[in-house]
């Protein structure tokens, strides 16, 4: 078992579970996934910038397949995921590893691959069934991701990884308002799953997809300078052509700038970039443009409004338009995942895990990097 990390958004506690889940797949355990979790103290309730969150939320809410205990089509023998709470009643006195103790004896700029090598080394000579990884993050930064990217990319973890039905039946009952069709399209609920869901996922012409956080993420743009961030891994992709580039003994307010720009940009940056995709190669045909946002109504209106002078889109909506029931309520970052990942074209937010996920699941499934826009 990997215990993940608390009080995290979904595109981190993404990442770490398929990341986590191929580690166990390499090393022939069962993986042991548990609920996304925001609060383990036992409420049902919890409070994120004053409003009621649920302290947790089960996994089979936002995917399905292997990661989510399902079997592995292309690999049947491969042992299955399990929940936590049949690893706690199986294994009351599991073995401990501290990811700590295993950097130690690697070093801490080893590669993904050197460290996954070591991992499956250590978990292989354990004799006990029962494992637990203390909390932490075993790979961390974006040059660990990409370095074990093609072995990962390729795994039954991200070629079955698929979305759950509350996600599914989110999506299939917009698909009209973000991006309208002459021509019926079939249900992704009726669509049969295959092993490769490359073939489930593919692009949906004409829709561009905006990731663009407002709200909290305000100060985190602000901390970035001081921190000299870079993109996530997954949003650092070699073939990728936007890039974020501090020029050399940049003063700190120039500095403040480019990360404002690339973090937080304003409506008029965000036209600009707009207009600039739409006329690229990549770009052609494009003409509805979905918003994933956590901006208030009154900003996505003026966007909106901005948007729509150019005179070039048919439609523009955002997350706000969407219509979903209770339950789909609570898990919508990944309702609007899935909208991006099969929009044409993808502009997101580099600094943002919700982002590489996004590009991560674009890039598995084939898409051309040069679909993969930042602001």
């Amino acid at each position: 078992m990997l215990r993940s990390r608390l009080a995290s958004g979904w595109g981190n506690v993404m990442q770490e579970l398929l990341m986590n889940h191929y580690l166990a797949y390499r090393a022939g355990h069962s993986f042991v996934f548990d609920n996304f979790t925001w609060n383990d103290d036992g409420s049902l309730y919890s409070y994120f910038n004053g409003k009621p969150i649920p302290s947790r939320i089960p996994i089979s809410a936002h995917i399905q397949g292997p990661t989510a205990g399902g079997v592995f089509i292309t690999d049947p023998a491969a042992p299955r995921a399990v929940m936590k709470e049949f690893f706690d009643e199986i294994c009351p006195h599991p073995t401990i590893i501290r990811n700590d103790d295993i950097i130690r004896s690697l070093g801490r700029e080893s590669t993904a691959e050197v460290m996954i090598e070591k991992w499956v080394e250590v978990l292989r000579a354990i004799d006990d069934r029962c494992v637990e990884v203390a909390r932490g993050s075993i790979f961390g930064s974006r040059d660990r991701l990409l370095d074990v990217w093609p072995s990962f990319s390729r795994s039954p973890v991200v070629t079955e990884f698929a979305w759950s039905p509350l996600i599914e039946l989110a999506f299939d009952a917009n698909r009209e308002i973000f991006a309208p069709s002459a021509t019926a399209e079939p249900f992704l609920l009726s669509s049969p799953f295959t092993g490769n869901n490359a073939e489930r996922y593919t692009p949906i012409p004409g829709l561009l997809a905006l990731h663009i956080r407002r709200g909290d993420f305000e100060e985190h743009c602000r901390k970035l300078p001081g921190w000299g961030s870079s993109y996530v891994g997954y949003a650092s992709f070699p073939e990728f052509g936007d890039r974020l580039h501090i020029p050399p003994g940049a003063e700190p307010e120039e500095r403040a700038e480019i990360y404002r720009r690339h973090c937080f940009p304003e409506i008029d940056e965000i036209v600009s970039k707009v207009e600039e995709v739409h006329a690229s190669e990549a770009g052609r045909g494009l003409r509805h443009v979905f918003v994933m946002t956590n901006g208030s109504r009154e900003w996505l209106a003026q966007l909106e409004a901005a948007l729509m002078r150019s005179g070039i889109w048919t439609s523009v909506t955002s997350s706000r338009d969407l219509l979903l029931n209770a339950e789909q309520e609570y898990v919508k970052q990944a309702v609007d995942m899935l909208i991006g990942h099969r929009s044409q074209v993808f502009i997101g937010n580099g600094f943002s895990s919700l982002t590489g996920q996004v590009n991560m699941l674009r890039m598995a499934y084939g898409f051309p990097p040069e679909t993969n826009r930042f602001w």
